[in-house]
């Protein structure tokens, strides 16, 4: 099992100071990441989504993960493939340089945008978006070969160009697929799977075996297969249980329901997000406590003190999810508790599962 991060830059309540302190904060929790045996680091592109998430260059933002890490995996989850937000040449000069600069250490996730909010600011018609990331996700890798690149297709026609520079070695291709169909259409086209965790243990089960027998019939699209099925819990665990559930739950409550002001809906949401940010009451920790890992529950968080925390990872691992990409960085968590959680994690989680 590898253990990973997942960032969206999230922040509550934001203003000028807070929201430079968070890029910094977010920095020092992936160097501590690195030192304590996390194996990733995962940053969206999102553009507009304020409040759920500010990170809108996150190659910048990795760039500077991989200057300051020596280990730890540099991923992109996921860069916008639609032509408006990125050209495919622009995205394989930057992956490779990125792949050069932290000697092979880049993954790569191709999402297409699933918000009204960027998609209108970005003038994209989304009944052409999957065509769209299509074309780009077969491209991109091609830029990769030694000779010079052309192409022709329905929305790029470029000469013969040589695309440099080239990266130690083509990064593993991932796509974004909350549907369980998505899924299967991912592993058809040869791409590992990035998955919200919001399945309980047999439907999660099913999901990952449909995946690994789409994988393996797949006709590659990038031309390599990427075997490799990930999940993103909400995560938070802490020595101190009941700390660990009270910021947990909180801020899971806050990042699912901003999420939800930008994806579960037609209308382009603008402004503060409409999200609880108060602390869950103790008859509500109490609940989760006593449900966490009972028999039936929901597989989709992964909260707590290490014991409980080592039991919910074994129900992953057991399902068959290659990598838990966790959702720490929520808005309404300091920046110590993660710190503290990530630790915790590297010391008393990670261990068990290597």
């Amino acid at each position: 099992m590898r253990f990973s991060l997942f960032y969206e830059m999230q922040i509550s309540n934001p203003n000028s100071k807070s929201e430079q302190q968070l890029f910094h904060d977010c920095l020092e929790q992936c160097v501590l990441a690195d030192e304590v045996g996390f194996d990733g680091i995962w940053a969206v592109e999102h553009h507009g989504l304020y409040e759920y998430a500010h990170s809108s260059a996150p190659e910048i933002f990795l760039s500077f993960v991989a200057a300051k890490t020596k280990k730890i995996n540099i991923c992109h989850g996921s860069t916008l493939l639609p032509k408006n937000f990125n050209h495919p040449i622009r995205i394989a000069e930057r992956l490779a340089t990125l792949d050069i600069l932290s000697n092979g250490r880049v993954y790569w996730g191709a999402a297409k945008s699933g918000t009204r909010v960027e998609q209108g600011a970005f003038e994209i018609d989304p009944a052409e978006l999957h065509e769209q990331w299509l074309e780009a996700l077969e491209m991109i890798p091609k830029m990769w070969d030694d000779k010079a690149f052309e192409w022709k297709g329905k929305y790029y026609d470029i000469p013969p160009t040589h695309i440099v520079p080239k990266p130690i070695r083509r990064p593993p291709v991932f796509a974004a697929c909350s549907r369980p169909e998505l899924a299967v259409a991912a592993g058809e086209l040869g791409l590992g799977a990035l998955n919200f965790a919001v399945y309980k243990d047999e439907q999660l089960k099913e999901k990952i075996d449909n995946y690994r027998d789409a994988i393996a019939r797949a006709n590659p699209l990038t031309g390599y297969v990427t075997n490799h099925f990930c999940c993103n819990p909400a995560a938070l665990v802490l020595k101190d249980d009941k700390k660990a559930l009270k910021y947990g739950i909180q801020g899971s409550k806050f990042f699912t329901r901003s999420m939800a002001n930008y994806y579960w809906t037609e209308k382009r949401h603008l402004g503060a997000v409409r999200a609880p940010r108060n602390e869950p009451s103790d008859r509500e920790v109490e609940l989760f406590k006593n449900n966490r890992n009972a028999p039936g529950s929901q597989l989709s968080v992964v909260f707590g003190d290490p014991v409980s925390a080592r039991e919910t990872v074994g129900r992953f691992v057991k399902v068959g999810a290659d990598e838990l990409i966790f959702v720490l960085q929520a808005g309404t968590i300091p920046h110590e508790i993660i710190m503290e959680s990530i630790k915790t994690i590297g010391e008393e989680v990670i261990p068990y599962f290597k």
